[in-house]
């Protein structure tokens, strides 16, 4: 077998170094971003500088855990579990507030259109044009109520955002990835071939991503409404993230049939997680029939949404062959 040319062959710190340092300068124009925007936190600036600290986040985290072995271990370990920390909790606030928008957008749609069979409360007798106008006076109600229950939690994600970034913890995290824009912590074998440090551990990534599209259910009849199997596609996603990440590390050309899958899991994620917002504001104690209907409809109709994105993937998705029925 005829060894690579290391003097033509780039190494793993040729490839590694310069992606990190990247996303840490990604880190630290929304660090600047954050401490450029008002106190309130309330505009588009902090919104951005929210988004740019999400993004980089992942993405670092990410990198340093597929690709452990070609840096210094306990360092990528413990910025690593800092990083998820900052990401999960600057995500909650934009959550509730898409959640909310699309909850209340699709009630607006059902209000007057045909509808979905609601699975969470059983429909008032009638044909559908007294079903839309059981709905109808469900509708605002149902809105009134969602909007209060994740306005209270969005409100709550933010004082933790906050908390998060005036804390000595977030402040750790923006210097120890600011030494890392300068300076990648790498281990000896970093000095070897890419080929031989980075493909190995970038081609498990995508190994155990396919392994999670496989195992994906197949019986689209029960599928959808059956949220017990909602977590091996949330757990598809994370694993096709982390394989977006290292194709970006080892492939910087860009893959848009996996942007199109991702897209498509992340519409999954977020239906299937209004879909059960929408049944817990049903369980609220003592609220009218017409609401518990219109946020049964509201349920069934997320839940359509589950369906339709998880056909999205399967159309989109890159190498097919892995999720056609058996």
């Amino acid at each position: 077998m005829r060894h690579p040319d290391h003097r033509t062959t780039p190494s793993a710190a040729d490839m590694l170094g310069p992606y990190l340092r990247e996303q840490a300068a990604c880190f630290l124009r929304g660090l600047r971003l954050h401490r450029e925007a008002p106190a309130d936190g309330g505009t588009h600036g902090a919104e951005e500088a929210a988004a740019a600290l999400r993004h980089a986040s992942r993405r670092i985290s990410g990198t340093l855990r597929t690709f452990r072995t070609a840096l210094d271990p306990a360092w990528a370990d413990h910025l690593r579990t800092e990083l998820v920390w900052l990401s999960g909790t600057l995500a909650r606030e934009r959550a509730y507030a898409d959640r909310l928008g699309r909850l209340l957008e699709a009630l607006h749609q059902l209000s007057g259109t045909s509808l979905p069979a609601a699975r969470t409360s059983s429909p008032p007798p009638g044909d559908g044009h007294r079903e839309r106008a059981a709905l109808g006076i469900g509708a605002a109600r149902a809105g009134a109520l969602l909007e209060r229950r994740l306005t209270l939690a969005r409100t709550r994600a933010h004082s933790e955002a906050l908390q998060a970034l005036g804390s000595s913890r977030f402040h750790a995290v923006a210097d120890a990835v600011a030494l890392l824009a300068s300076e990648v912590p790498l281990a000896a074998c970093a000095a070897e071939p890419a080929t031989e440090v980075l493909y190995a551990p970038a081609g498990l990534a995508e190994q155990r991503m396919r392994t999670a599209v496989a195992a994906l259910p197949h019986d689209e009849a029960v599928e959808p409404y059956d949220e017990a199997l909602d977590a091996p596609w949330h757990r598809t996603r994370v694993l096709l993230r982390l394989h977006r990440y290292a194709h970006e590390v080892v492939r910087p050309t860009p893959d848009p049939a996996l942007a199109g899958a991702g897209h498509a899991l992340d519409l999954h994620r977020d239906a299937a997680e209004a879909a059960s917002a929408a049944s817990a504001a049903a369980r609220t104690p003592r609220i009218a029939p017409a609401t518990a209907y219109a946020l049964g409809v509201l349920h069934a109709h997320q839940r359509h949404e589950v369906g339709a994105a998880r056909a999205v993937f399967r159309e989109t998705w890159p190498y097919a062959a892995a999720v056609s029925a058996p």
